[in-house]
Formats: structure tokens, sequence, C-alpha cells
């Protein structure tokens, strides 16, 4: 932890060892001063961890988003506070909704971002683009149908094809770009002091569908109060609900892509439900 020790200016008492994550080592560490922090660790992620600080950075607008600071970021760590984490409750559910609202509704000049991004340690094209509907199939469906197509048959393939085909009419009403999680699914919210933390982005100017559609992929805690609270304070389009499939699609691919035909009926199954939904 001697790079740590210089980033920060402060001496290591104790690491704690959390485990691993796709290419990189979790830590628990306790410094000199008192402070806790959470510690990413890998030798060769430069860009996955540029992304990921550049992002949270990107994300802390407003006013006090449930965001963590990056206390420091190179090459090879990424530091935040260390969150302790606690049960989710209807209450935190209901702020995490706000805040997120609030949050999606700080804008961004452009649909994508100035940076590289990433999805775990995938690059993800963040080329700007000024209406959703093309820049979600060229710029996230497209490069994952063809990572993930080994795992597809052509029918299936195809199938995915249709979907990009169609999307202006899948998409719903135009809506200016938000500033979005990118990857918000269940895990990637950390419960703590009462609120819902959003860590792990893969932060871009998108649809606000997206995160909402995230959080239900793989069930998030008092969905419900979130979508409530969510929408009191930032209604949502007519339709919404039956464009969370075609949302979905792309994190299927990305998990296709990643860990093989175990999600291979998942995405087949949300690319037929987007196309169900345009009637």
């Amino acid at each position: 932890m001697e790079r740590l020790e210089e980033l920060l200016g402060v001496p290591v008492e104790r690491v704690t060892a959390l485990g691993t994550g796709h290419a990189w080592t979790l830590s628990r560490v306790a410094l000199a001063d008192g402070r806790e922090v959470f510690v990413k660790a890998a030798d060769d992620q430069a860009g996955a961890f540029a992304a990921e600080a550049a992002g949270l950075r990107w994300l802390r607008q407003g006013d006090d988003p449930p965001v963590p600071e990056v206390l420091a970021a190179d090459e090879r760590l990424l530091v935040l506070p260390w969150l302790p984490g606690e049960p989710a409750t209807r209450a935190a559910a209901e702020r995490f909704g706000r805040e997120l609202a609030a949050l999606h509704a700080t804008g961004a000049p452009s649909f994508g971002a100035p940076w590289q991004g990433y999805i775990a340690h995938l690059p993800l094209d963040n080329t700007p683009g000024d209406r959703w509907p093309r820049w979600y199939a060229e710029r996230r469906i497209a490069p994952f149908l063809r990572s993930a197509a080994r795992h597809l048959d052509a029918a299936e393939t195809r199938l995915i094809e249709r979907v990009m085909d169609g999307i202006e009419a899948l998409a719903g009403p135009d809506e200016p770009p938000a500033r979005i999680h990118g990857d918000l699914w269940s895990g990637n919210v950390l419960w703590s002091g009462g609120r819902g933390w959003m860590i792990d982005p893969a932060a871009h100017g998108g649809h606000r569908e997206t995160d909402l559609a995230m959080l239900a992929l793989f069930g998030a805690p008092h969905l419900d109060r979130i979508l409530a609270a969510y929408r009191e304070a930032g209604p949502l389009a007519d339709g919404w609900r039956a464009r969370v499939a075609l949302h979905q699609l792309h994190p299927l691919l990305v998990h296709v892509t990643l860990y093989g035909s175990a999600y291979r009926d998942a995405a087949v199954r949300a690319a037929r439900s987007a196309l169900r939904a345009s009637g």
C-alpha cells in the first residue's frame, strides 16, 4: 500500500482484503488519521479506473448527490470513502428515488461522454450523439451484439438486429440527455447512512429510463418505493414500463459477453419484449 500512502499523504495502519471483482482487488483500509477508505487496485486497469473516477466526479453535481467523493485515483488505484453498509429501508429507497430524479435532471451536453467508457472491464463507446435511439443502437447494442454473437444462433442475432432497425419506433418520445449512472443494477447501490449511494458507474449522458430499467433487472430492494418517489419528482413519459426491456437489452448483451450462454435466453426475451411493445 505504499502507493496509497503517497497518494493520500497518510500512513496505512490496517488492510482488510474484500476479495476480487473482474480484474481488480478490493480492500478496506484504515488510515493513521482515523479514516477508513475503500480501495480498488489493479496492475493494468488504467482506462477503467480513469473512466470510473471521471464518472463519479461528473455525477457529483447538484446539491449533495448520493455519489461518493473520489479521494484519489491513478492508473493502479481508485480510492473512495468507506461507507458502512446497512439494510435498505422504505424511507431510504424513497430518498434515493428523489435524489436519482434530481441527478438525472442536471442533464448532459449530449448523449455519450467526453471520456472512454467502461462497463466492468469492457470498453464502452461514448462518442457523443444528438438523439438517443440511434446512439443507443450504434454505441450500446451493436458492439455488444458483435461480442455476444458467438453465443447466439442466426435467428437470435437477427431478432436483436430487428430491435436496432426499429429503434426509432421503440424508443418512445424524445428526451434530452440525462446525467445517468449507466450501470445501476442493485449491486451498484450501496445503502449507508439512510440513503442509497451510487458506485461503480458507467456514467454518461443517456436516457433516464436506462437507470430505472437497470434497477429492475436484478431486483433492487423496495423498488416500488424508489419508482414512486422518482415519478413524483420527475414524471416519466407514457409507456415507460413497456420500454424497460429495450433498456435492459444492452446490459444483458454485456452479460452474455462476460458470462456466456447463461444469459442468452434473457437477452433474447428482452429483444422479443421490446419488439412487442411497439404494437
